[in-house]
């Protein structure tokens, strides 16, 4: 797997062009600018990974910001986070949890019950119990 040592801004491929909306610019981001964003989450507070790749868009200033970029440095990050890095505070766009972090779901579920969020194991996948009003807004 190819890790994004620094973060590079491309144009939209033609086939991303529905995805995203149109053409102009979109950023792969690295594992390191990840982690800045992931700092800045409170304790008791949540990021899902459509939230991280807006506000990295913004950011940056480019129409979008890649899913599979964003999803393979996450997947980097974490599997070497030092302890300032809450990566188990970034969840999946309906609350879900993330098999790929360490201990996958029941490790995810763990930290985060750590900071007394509540976890729906009904349905196919576990997901955070009213994970949207602990959402953070930068």
């Amino acid at each position: 797997m190819m890790i994004q040592e620094k973060d590079e801004i491309v144009d939209i491929p033609a086939d991303r062009v529905r995805y995203f909306g149109g053409t102009g610019k979109m950023l792969l981001p690295s594992p390191t600018t990840i982690a800045n964003v992931i700092k800045r989450i409170p304790a008791s507070k949540l990021l899902t990974t459509d939230l991280l790749r807006q506000h990295l868009t913004e950011q940056f200033n480019v129409q979008g910001t890649c899913p599979v970029t964003t999803k393979k440095s996450l997947r980097a990050l974490v599997s070497d986070a030092p302890d300032d890095v809450a990566y188990w505070r970034v969840i999946r766009p309906k609350g879900e949890l993330m098999a790929e972090y360490p201990g996958g779901v029941e490790g995810h579920a763990a930290h985060l019950q750590d900071e007394g969020f509540s976890i729906d194991t009904h349905g196919k996948a576990p997901k955070v119990k009213d994970f949207r009003e602990n959402l953070v807004h930068f």
